[in-house]
C-alpha cells in the first residue's frame, strides 16, 4: 500500500501519524523459521540484507516497513543504502553490513500465525504488531495522535517527514491510497533520466544526467544534474545506462543547446532521486543527485 503526497498534515481523531523514514521500502515474509525480503516491485532481495533477514522472532509474520541506515550525523539517510541495493556478492555484502548495518522499521502487520489481517483496521493491526515483540534489528516505531507536533519535531530533527494514516484504513497491496498521506520536509523528488553528458575532456566518464518529469505531454525537461555524482556514482550510473542509448532526445520539449550539446540520449526508463532548492520551477534549482530508485518505475511517478 502506497501513500499519496499531501500538502498539509490532516487533522482530526480519525488520523494517526508516523515518522516518514528515509530508506528502502521492504515487505518481510517470515514462515517455517526463515525470512524472505521483497522490494516494492516484488523482487526477492533477501541476500542483500542478511542482518535484517535474521533479525526477527519465530512467529509466522508478513510485515511492511522501511530499511534504514544512519549517516555520520546519526540520521536515516537513503544514500547510506545505495551500495547495498544492487550488490549480490555475499562477501561484499557482509563487509557492507558490518560497516553500515541496516535496521528495519516495521510499521504494519499483514499476517500473523497464518491469519490475514489486511482487512482489519490499522489501529488493530498496529496493536497486534506491538504485541508481537520484535527483536534484533527489527523495530516497531511509535505512532502519534498529534500530527502538528510530529511535523514540527521531525523538521527540527531533520528527519524526512511525516506519514498520516486513517485509523480505520484496511491494507491494499499495490494501491496508492488517500487513506495514507505522505508529507516530506525535504525538497526531494524522483525524476526520469533522459540523457547523460561526459566529463569535459573525456568521452566516456559520466559526469551529469539530464532529467525530466512525466506529464500529460510526455517527458518534460527539468535540468542537468552533476552535483553528487562522484567517481563511484559515475561508474555505477555508467553501468545502469549501458544499452539504453537512442538517437534522439526523449524529452517532449526543447532541451537548451548548452545542455544538449555532447549529450548521449537514453531511453527514459531509469528513475533517480534529486534534492533541489525548492519546487515549482521550470528548472531544478541547485539540484543534487541522491541515488537510483530501482523500486520505482517512470509510470509510478504519474500516480
Amino acid at each position: 500500500m502506497l501513500a499519496t503526497r499531501g500538502t498539509a498534515v490532516p487533522t482530526g481523531e480519525e488520523w494517526t501519524h508516523e515518522v516518514k523514514w528515509d530508506g528502502v521500502r521492504i515487505l518481510a515474509d517470515v514462515r517455517d523459521g526463515g525470512c524472505r525480503l521483497f522490494s516494492r516491485n516484488g523482487n526477492d532481495v533477501t541476500v542483500a540484507w542478511p542482518e535484517v533477514a535474521t533479525g526477527h522472532g519465530v512467529r509466522d509474520l508478513l510485515v511492511d516497513g522501511e530499511l534504514i541506515a544512519l549517516n555520520d550525523r546519526g540520521l536515516p539517510d537513503f544514500r547510506m543504502l545505495q551500495d547495498r541495493i544492487h550488490q549480490r556478492n555475499r562477501t561484499k555484502i557482509e563487509n557492507l553490513a558490518r560497516a553500515v548495518p541496516a535496521s528495519y522499521m516495521v510499521f504494519d502487520l499483514l499476517r500473523l500465525d497464518g491469519q490475514d489481517l489486511t482487512q482489519l483496521p490499522l489501529t488493530t493491526r498496529r496493536q497486534k504488531l506491538q504485541e508481537v515483540g520484535l527483536d534484533g534489528r527489527w523495530q516497531a516505531p511509535d505512532s502519534y495522535d498529534d500530527g502538528a507536533m510530529l511535523w514540527q519535531a521531525t523538521r527540527e530533527q531533520r528527519l524526512e517527514g511525516v506519514v498520516s494514516k486513517r485509523r480505520n484504513s484496511t491494507y491494499q497491496f499495490g494501491v496508492r491510497s488517500r487513506d495514507w498521506i505522505k508529507l516530506p520536509h525535504r525538497e526531494r523528488g524522483s525524476y526520469v533520466v533522459g540523457g547523460w553528458r561526459p566529463q569535459e575532456g573525456t568521452t566516456d566518464r559520466l559526469a551529469s544526467l539530464l532529467v525530466g518529469e512525466l506529464g500529460p505531454g510526455g517527458l518534460l525537461y527539468r535540468g542537468r544534474v552533476g552535483s553528487g555524482i562522484g567517481p563511484k556514482q559515475s561508474r555505477a550510473l555508467a553501468e545502469l545506462v549501458a544499452g539504453l542509448d537512442r538517437a534522439e532526445s526523449p524529452f517532449a520539449d526543447e532541451v537548451p543547446r548548452v545542455d544538449a550539446q555532447g549529450t548521449h540520449w537514453l531511453e527514459p526508463t531509469l528513475v533517480v532521486d534529486i534534492d533541489t532548492h525548492g519546487r515549482g520551477y521550470e528548472r531544478l534549482r541547485q539540484p543534487s543527485f541522491q541515488g537510483v530508485r530501482t523500486d520505482v518505475t517512470p509510470e509510478d511517478l504519474l500516480s
